[in-house]
């Protein structure tokens, strides 16, 4: 794993995230208007809040388009939970010329959910992967 280094924008965000939700948070990226947090192995039903209300609170606060992300040591586990809940069925990890690449592979009618919009979703999940098992690029198999 590397080090991830955090701007004073990213703190900011990452407390405001940790004083609503009660969740740890390990990393955290943004993409234009959206912003991605992982969160502690466990924390996400913290995250989440009953119904759904402590994510929404935190959209609604950040003004932002939110994805929570948890962590896992496993790196397969690591890169499916970067889409939860969207269903992915195999998570496959391929190393050639010392660069690591993650194959998902998801049902036809998830593939968009996957991208996100704008490609925002899989870009989020891209630079986390990136910067914590060094695995250079996400891709995505329709099954």
């Amino acid at each position: 794993m590397t080090r991830v280094r955090l701007g004073p924008e990213e703190i900011k965000y990452i407390t405001l995230f940790e004083s609503m939700t009660g969740a740890t948070v390990k990393d955290c990226v943004q993409e234009a208007d959206t912003m991605g947090f992982l969160v502690k192995k466990g924390d996400m039903g913290l995250a989440i809040g009953k119904g759904g209300s402590n994510i929404e609170r935190v959209r609604n606060t950040m003004g932002k388009s939110v994805w929570i992300m948890e962590f896992d040591e496993d790196e397969p586990k690591f890169v499916k939970n970067l889409f939860q809940p969207i269903k992915v069925k195999q998570v496959r990890i391929s190393s050639a010329n010392k660069e690591k690449t993650a194959i998902i592979e998801v049902n036809r009618q998830d593939r968009k959910r996957v991208i996100g919009p704008e490609g925002k979703r899989i870009k989020l999940a891209k630079e986390m992967a990136k910067r914590h098992f060094m695995i250079e690029n996400i891709i995505v198999q329709v099954v």
